[in-house]
């Protein structure tokens, strides 16, 4: 056996059989009284203490980062165990898992840049699913009362900390309720999903829990929209790390109530004068800070209704500090927040506010300032929903290459009647980073999309 165990190196697969037995130490072992070579690696593996540090080398070879980085491989244990009890949630609850296309003959179900193919035989072209959303509302509209499904979806997008171009979604449809109800069934499944995980992962990854900068034992905030906005203005420079805002509280509020007025408002923001970038980066909060602000007097200048300024405003007055602006009584944690009341220009599928149509009954889930769920009361109005996909039509003629196509087959099904329903979407690789404390979506994707590795030869 020896001439065999000189040719054994590190990285190769044996079997070896022979019965138990223990060493001097009180070690478990196996006497080997059979011995096989049954896999060779050539490559040497990665240094024994440090383990396979370079961050690019560990995205595109993962199977090595997997066996050499024991707490690599914990996340994406923990990934399938987050994923189990999400199912384990919505089953309880009587919901049915369905399976809809990934192939779809137009864009829908979201606003964002499609993937684009072709089918020969039909000779049609196709695309990629943007999200399963009008396939499992249709599902509705045939008596599926409650549906889910845990699927991938393609959006053409940039590639960041926060953006793959594929990546796991899961939709629920419940019919006979609306995003109040939602909003208490999203606290409830993440309470029990991390309870979940909790219990089986505590022991080996404490510091998932107890380095949190988040709380979800709490009741998790819930903020209109236009109020936070107000809040955000009103407490510029009050608190640690509010940088200072081109508004305050009390004009805010009364901009947002006023088309013209933000109209011209914003007008007069977009005809500042350049001046000395070191005097703007000290009044808006930084150089970074400065540059947002110039993008955002970019994404300003090309809105064309209120609803649309009102938007870009949250992304750039709350959206960034959400987690300084809602916090736990004791103030140590960040709390969840429903961002609600979605300007209905921004939400071509939510249903309108009974009380105030300009808005609708939207929300989305931040948590320590990422979003990681979007919902809201469905709309079922056919014609309604007919003047929305015209809507898009009009934005794609300005531009907007996100906007969604006219889905004449989901305004027929309608027709034939859909339940009052709450919709719910879930980003789970977002939902797995703030679980398990990771701080890219590459960090719980195996294999992250990548641009091709340069090879100068083959065999290397």
């Amino acid at each position: 056996m020896r001439p065999q165990l000189e040719l054994l190196d590190l990285g190769d697969h044996v079997a070896v059989h022979g019965p138990m037995i223990r060493t001097r130490t009180g070690d478990g072992a196996v006497r080997a009284d059979g011995y096989r070579h049954v896999g060779k690696a050539i490559m040497p593996p990665p240094d024994k203490w440090h383990g396979l540090t370079d961050v690019e080398k560990r995205y595109r070879e993962r199977y090595v980062d997997l066996f050499s980085n024991p707490d690599v491989a914990r996340v994406f244990h923990a990934r399938s165990k987050i994923v189990r009890a999400l199912r384990a949630f919505l089953d309880g609850l009587g919901f049915l898992e369905v399976e809809t296309p990934l192939l779809h003959p137009l864009r829908g179900g979201a606003t964002a840049k499609p993937f684009e193919t072709h089918h020969n035989e039909l000779d049609m072209k196709l695309y990629l699913r943007i999200a399963p959303e009008l396939y499992l509302k249709r599902l509705l509209v045939g008596g599926f009362d409650r549906v889910y499904e845990i699927g991938r979806a393609f959006r053409n997008e940039g590639v960041s900390t926060r953006h793959n171009p594929e990546f796991t979604i899961l939709e629920f449809y419940l019919a006979y309720a609306n995003h109040e109800d939602l909003m208490d069934l999203t606290e409830a499944m993440f309470r029990s999903v991390d309870a979940a995980l909790r219990a089986e992962m505590y022991a080996r990854s404490p510091g998932w829990w107890d380095d949190r900068a988040f709380a979800l034992d709490v009741p998790f905030a819930r903020v209109d929209m236009r109020d936070a906005i107000v809040e955000r203005t009103q407490r510029s420079g009050s608190a640690p790390g509010l940088f200072p805002t081109p508004f305050d509280g009390a004009l805010t509020r009364a901009l947002l109530a006023d088309p013209q007025g933000l109209e011209q408002a914003i007008t007069r923001l977009l005809d500042l004068p350049p001046a000395r970038k070191d005097e703007d980066a000290a009044r808006l909060g930084g150089p970074e800070r400065l540059q947002y602000w110039r993008d955002a007097r970019k994404l300003l200048a090309k809105c064309h209704h209120h609803g649309e300024r009102v938007f870009v405003l949250y992304e750039v007055l709350v959206e960034p500090d959400l987690p300084r602006l809602y916090r736990t009584a004791d103030g140590l944690r960040s709390l969840p927040v429903f961002v609600t009341h979605h300007p209905f220009e921004m939400s071509p599928l939510a249903r309108k506010d009974d009380v105030d149509p300009t808005v609708t009954q939207r929300y989305e889930l931040f948590i320590e300032g990422r979003e990681v769920a979007n919902a809201f009361s469905e709309l079922n109005d056919p014609d309604d929903q007919e003047q929305r996909f015209l809507g898009q039509l009009d934005r794609r003629t300005r531009g907007d290459d996100e906007a969604m196509d006219f889905d004449a087959d989901y305004i027929r099904a309608l027709r034939h009647g859909m339940p009052p329903a709450g919709g719910f979407g879930l980003g789970v690789d977002r939902l797995v980073m703030l679980l398990c404390g990771q701080p890219s979506i590459r960090d719980v994707l195996l294999f992250p999309a990548m641009r091709p590795e340069a090879v100068s030869g083959h065999g290397e």
